[in-house]
């Protein structure tokens, strides 16, 4: 179920590049990037309360809750500075720099949490960065 999950979450990337740029057009990035948050924000408190998850709030201690914070401050940074590459930029060269994230997450997996870099990792990495400078030459 989680690879049709992250198909699907690929899929709703791809979409949201596509559909930012043509939302982009004489728009500020950075309202764009806060309409585009509202939004989110809506949607996942929707989501929340439809499933009964409001029930774990009190579970969140407050190591918790310091990282999810600095987790949404890093996604409304990484939002902010995409929404104004789209802008200025091909979609074509954004997305997969953007996509390069997924090297960076697998180095601070291994810095982080100590995650084994198997020789089939390394590998993927390396193809999945070569593959982002060829795109974006």
């Amino acid at each position: 179920m989680w690879i049709v999950l992250a198909l699907f979450s690929a899929l709703f990337a791809a979409l949201t590049s596509i559909l930012a740029k043509i939302g982009l057009a004489n728009v500020n990035s950075n309202l764009a990037t806060a309409i585009r948050t509202a939004v989110v924000l809506v949607m996942a408190w929707f989501v929340v309360f439809v499933s009964g998850a409001q029930g774990g709030l009190q579970d969140i201690n407050r190591r918790n809750l310091l990282f999810l914070v600095l987790s949404g401050l890093a996604t409304g940074l990484s939002w902010l500075c995409y929404f104004r590459a789209l802008q200025l930029g091909p979609v074509s060269k954004v997305i997969p720099i953007d996509k390069s994230s997924v090297v960076f997450g697998m180095i601070l997996a291994f810095i982080v949490f100590g995650e084994t870099l198997t020789l089939k990792a390394v590998i993927g990495g390396a193809l999945i960065a070569i593959g982002t400078f060829v795109l974006i030459l």
